[in-house]
């Protein structure tokens, strides 16, 4: 585990010794790296006498549903932006615990090596939730590959290209997927 993932980890003990008053906590994360964390984290929780029960999710939206709907103590998965998105949209009521970490956000290619090898009309896959995907066209503006009309909208959608020079065709599909599909685009944003 590298020196990232271990202070995560850390983090989570921390957060979920504090929060965990129970003798069981059920935690929703989606697979990797939140799962993996939580996994890693069982046996220090077990030692302070708290049972963790982790339920993996492959989606950002079943995870705060089930703490909503108080079928999960907790769930470990998403940054501040996108719970305030989520609660705003769903009118939920969920709040943060504490921060554990934010997932870098990068361009992924199993077809190039550069973003500066994209070919016109290339095929790239965006998050499809609002945060997330602003995120990633937020990075491509940054690349100089495409321009905003709102510089820094943190919710922008492909809506919101003002200028789009190498007709970049925008896939928008859920976050959790991403990885998967990545044979099938040109490249993937993601986190």
């Amino acid at each position: 585990m590298n020196l990232k993932k271990s202070l995560a980890a850390l983090a989570a003990v921390a957060t979920f010794s504090v929060a965990a008053s129970a003798e069981e906590l059920s935690v929703a994360a989606t697979p990797v790296p939140h799962a993996e964390i939580l996994e890693f984290v069982k046996p220090a929780l077990a030692e302070q006498g708290v049972e963790l029960d982790v339920k993996v999710f492959t989606d950002y939206i079943q995870p705060n549903i089930q703490v909503d709907q108080k079928r999960m103590d907790a769930n470990f998965f998403q940054h501040q932006p996108y719970l305030d998105e989520f609660n705003a949209g769903r009118g939920t009521n969920l709040v943060t615990v504490t921060g554990v970490h934010v997932e870098p956000f990068g361009a992924y290619s199993s077809k190039i090596d550069s973003l500066e090898d994209l070919e016109d009309g290339a095929v790239v896959a965006i998050p499809n939730d609002p945060t997330n995907g602003g995120r990633a066209l937020l990075l491509l503006q940054k690349a100089g590959l495409i321009t905003l009309e709102d510089a820094s909208k943190i919710t922008a959608t492909p809506r919101d290209i003002a200028d789009n020079p190498k007709g970049l065709d925008f896939k928008e599909l859920e976050a959790a997927t991403l990885p998967r599909i990545l044979n099938q685009v040109d490249v993937a944003l993601i986190n």
